[in-house]
């Protein structure tokens, strides 16, 4: 029996890992943004600046939330298959 799922097509999490993605990398140059006055000796920046840094740690998880899901339907659809 042939798997009716195109090889383009989105499974059931890529949603997730790709905004995971998009939150993961805007926390990163936040990071990068931040902590450069403290290298360069400049004034650092206000405190909320240290909180977008977090970011990172978030889109982490969301990009984990979404591998899960996919682990998920990926066992779901090799049961039914094995019925």
């Amino acid at each position: 029996m042939r798997d009716k799922t195109q090889t383009n097509s989105a499974g059931p999490g890529d949603g997730l890992i790709r905004a995971g993605a998009v939150v993961f990398f805007i926390g990163a140059v936040a990071t990068l943004v931040t902590v450069t006055p403290l290298f360069l000796g400049a004034k650092p920046f206000p405190t909320y600046m240290f909180g977008l840094s977090m970011l990172m740690a978030v889109g982490f998880l969301i990009a984990g939330a979404g591998v899960l899901r996919s682990v998920a339907a990926g066992r779901r659809q090799a049961r039914g298959a094995a019925r």
